[in-house]
């Protein structure tokens, strides 16, 4: 399968001098050169995070705020400016509208705990049908403590929000939304923009999660007005066990705590507790500080690559894989939405998506096979599981192609 040369620079992106930065893509796996398709359950990570992490070990190791040693000093400068850096990043108004949890996961749930004591039986949640599981069972877990009720927003077969649908569900009985920016699932990009103001409408607060979207789409939450925005670090070329929660002040300022102990206090007797200012008050105990730093260290990658650049390549790299998964009869693609990132679900007829998974993984390449988190997105389009290709910054054409030739290398195997 030749490469298409209109494809292969993208206003002079060089992918090869990326691809130098990230030293486990420089090995091979059963026999064959890494193909490592499997961004989507998490990136891997450039030499400035990991030279970021071993010099706080190696220099600053120390717990932050409290201390007023040149180490704690110097570890707490980092993390703060880490939190500038993720403020900046998704142009929030102030840094202290960033909170740091252990990624998206748990973002949502601090959110979700925290409007437990704001509503009540007969109000209604609104999520869409292409959630991850993370934005699903909080807020089922919500509804059964409060008595409110879940409602779901349908997908069409493109795996695309049916927006009459959508905009018909919106109503004074809704009090909270949870949308995803992008699906892990079916790669689709909902117009959250859109679905945002109609929500606004009705005066209802809308947390986006943006897990799969932040390392792909330039996020401006100021520009979005949404009162909240998670995401997960280890998706964004950062370490694992780090995250963020964006949230506008009025929104945490009247927000309860999700968890109670060191550094969430101002003040504590036996009798009561004074809890410290936002966003500290949110971010009880010893937190992630090497993982914090990381975050910010792979912001600053991501920067010097640009965004948008990044973008562009891995839109091409998706038209591409696109275009050639259409020439195999087999290949079944699930998720085909006008508007969607760089994730290629399929399946293929007669063969296991674990089976695919695993044959795969024989000829060096890495994709993800299952349900993805997304149990009622595989049961949408009746099938059990897929097989997942998911692109980041350094992967190439010709990776493309090695992934088109070990689906073929299975087909023929499988007969």
């Amino acid at each position: 399968m030749a490469i298409n040369p209109v494809l292969s620079n993208i206003e002079g992106y060089d992918v090869e001098r990326i691809r130098q930065d990230f030293p486990v893509l420089n090995q091979q796996v059963r026999g064959k050169q890494l193909v490592y398709l499997d961004n989507a359950a998490t990136s891997q990570k450039p030499k400035a995070v990991i030279d970021s992490i071993v010099h706080y070990y190696e220099n600053d190791n120390a717990n932050i705020h409290r201390g007023v040693h040149t180490l704690s000093e110097r570890a707490t400068l980092s993390y703060e400016n880490a939190r500038k850096k993720v403020a900046s990043f998704m142009n929030a108004a102030s840094e202290k509208e960033i909170v740091f949890a252990r990624g998206a996961t748990e973002a949502i749930n601090l959110v979700a705990n925290a409007f437990a004591q704001k509503l009540k039986a007969g109000d209604e949640v609104l999520i869409t049908a292409m959630e991850h599981h993370s934005n699903i069972v909080p807020w089922q877990m919500l509804c059964e403590k409060t008595g409110a009720v879940l409602k779901v927003a349908p997908i069409n077969d493109k795996g695309e929000l049916i927006w009459d649908a959508f905009e018909a569900l919106v109503s004074n009985k809704t009090k909270f939304a949870a949308v995803s920016h992008m699906s892990n699932a079916l790669g689709t990009i909902n117009p959250i923009k859109q679905m945002i103001d109609v929500l606004h409408q009705f005066d209802v607060p809308v947390l986006i999660d943006g897990a799969q979207a932040i390392p792909h789409i330039a996020v401006d939450v100021q520009a979005l007005d949404c009162e909240f925005y998670v995401f997960s670090g280890h998706k964004l070329y950062a370490p694992t066990g780090i995250g963020a929660l964006y949230g506008k002040m009025e929104q945490l300022e009247h927000m309860a705590p999700y968890q109670g102990g060191g550094d969430m206090i101002s003040i504590v007797t036996f009798e009561n507790t004074a809890y410290n200012k936002v966003p500290y008050k949110f971010e009880a105990g010893t937190p992630n500080i090497a993982g914090t730093i990381g975050l910010g260290a792979a912001i600053d990658y991501i920067n010097s690559v640009g965004i948008d650049a990044i973008a562009a390549h891995e839109n091409s790299l998706l038209e591409y894989a696109t275009d050639l998964s259409h020439k195999i009869d087999k290949l079944r693609i699930i998720g085909t939405a006008d508007n969607k990132g760089a994730i290629l679900s399929f399946v293929l007829d007669g063969i296991h998506p674990h089976d695919i998974g695993t044959m795969m993984d024989h000829q060096g390449i890495a994709v993800r096979a299952g349900h993805h988190c997304a149990m009622p997105v595989m049961d949408f389009f009746g099938v059990p599981a897929t097989a997942r290709a998911s692109f980041a910054m350094y992967n190439t054409y010709e990776e493309v192609d090695a992934l088109m030739a070990g689906i073929e290398n299975l087909i023929e195997m499988f007969g």
